[in-house]
């Protein structure tokens, strides 16, 4: 019992931690939206190509690239079709985008990595926008990227897409995605030149043409899972300033009708987060399930007034952390009673990927299989 309430106590004083680190990692400020722009802003876009990587895509490229075509008519699409099996390249060709049929992946290399280095190698304007799939633009927003590179004078803008939250599973679970995300890569920190955080949102990123082939474009990041995170790390190591922010202005259009897709989207990576590691791994656990449970739930294994007190300052640190997430995407306050559920759940993605990590199997992703490079 001594053990368990010295960890309720560490799950709150974590909370309150989170709450007040200088960072703020809960926060929203961080974000970028569209506004409505003039014809010069228009023809800027000339010197934006955009670059999908798309592998059985049929069903979401259309609506995607119909909202690239609505921001310039002008703009350059290259879209790489990844050996897909539907009808992704005929979808492309009816929004005149630029179709390159791609290769299987050389050994070592990740599929959508392997794409996006052969489209990359047709692109000769200043800039690149690396824009997955499924993800829809609203007209303007575009521009106002481009507008922000320059304004600051970053080499890489990134947004984090809103997430479909249109049934229980994605409303349970999609807003927290954003939260987590946000918590391991506070946006405020990726934005300070004298910080080493770096990270992006791989849906969108907006990034200096130049400056990606001078960090060895794809090819230095061949192998990576997290390919977007470690792409703004090699453009800040170089020197160069990067933006990640929140918006309304992309938003993911493929949905998630049941738990399971979005369980392996999560399981695909989360090992890799904690970079295989299993004491990495243990403090996870130990962290999320004394802040997540024994701190909020320690009034049910004592009546005391401390322990009382304990868990009411849980629960205050954790409605306000997750209160800004809740209060961008338009959700209901009362989602934050979810959070011990949520936090489970994530728990249990990460040790389904640390499972099938100590099988042999670094990572599955589009009928593709990554395989570890050590096995139990």
């Amino acid at each position: 019992m001594a053990l368990v309430s010295f960890l309720a106590v560490f799950g709150a004083l974590c909370w309150w931690c989170l709450v007040l680190f200088p960072w703020r990692p809960w926060s929203t400020e961080e974000h970028l939206e569209a506004h409505e722009c003039n014809e010069a802003a228009n023809t800027a876009l000339q010197d934006i190509t955009v670059l999908i990587p798309a592998r059985n895509e049929g069903p979401y490229i259309g609506r995607t690239l119909s909202s690239v075509r609505s921001q310039s008519e002008q703009i350059q699409i290259i879209v790489v079709d990844d050996q897909s099996t539907d009808d992704t390249a005929v979808q492309a060709q009816r929004f005149n985008a630029t179709v390159i049929s791609g290769t299987t992946p050389p050994t070592g290399w990740s599929g959508k990595l392997w794409a996006l280095e052969q489209g990359f190698e047709e692109v000769k304007t200043p800039y690149t926008l690396l824009l997955d799939a499924d993800i829809e633009l609203t007209p303007g927003i575009i521009a106002e990227l481009l507008r922000k590179a320059r304004r600051e004078n970053l080499a890489l803008v990134s947004l984090m897409a809103e997430p479909p939250m249109e049934n229980f599973v994605e409303r349970l679970l999609m807003p927290a995605f954003i939260y987590f995300f946000k918590l391991l890569y506070p946006f405020g920190l990726v934005r300070k030149s004298e910080s080493r955080m770096a990270a992006a949102a791989g849906g969108c990123v907006l990034v200096e043409t130049q400056a990606l082939r001078a960090a060895g474009a794809f090819a230095c990041l061949h192998d990576a899972l997290i390919d977007d995170c470690t792409l703004a790390a090699h453009i800040k190591r170089a020197g160069h300033s990067i933006f990640l922010g929140l918006s309304h202005a992309a938003r993911s259009h493929r949905g998630y009708q049941e738990l399971k897709p979005i369980w392996e989207m999560v399981a695909r990576t989360a090992f890799t987060q904690l970079k295989y590691s299993i004491w990495l791994l243990a403090a996870c656990t130990l962290i999320m399930m004394s802040m997540f449970w024994l701190a909020p739930f320690a009034f049910l294994l004592s009546s005391t007034t401390d322990v009382y007190f304990v868990s009411a300052l849980a629960w205050i640190a954790m409605f306000a952390s997750y209160l800004p997430t809740l209060t961008y995407y338009q959700r209901s306050p009362l989602w934050g009673f979810a959070l011990p559920v949520i936090g489970a759940l994530y728990l249990a993605m990460t040790w389904t990927s640390a499972l099938r990590y100590w099988r042999g199997e670094r990572a599955s992703w589009k009928d593709r299989r990554y395989e570890s490079k050590t096995t139990l």
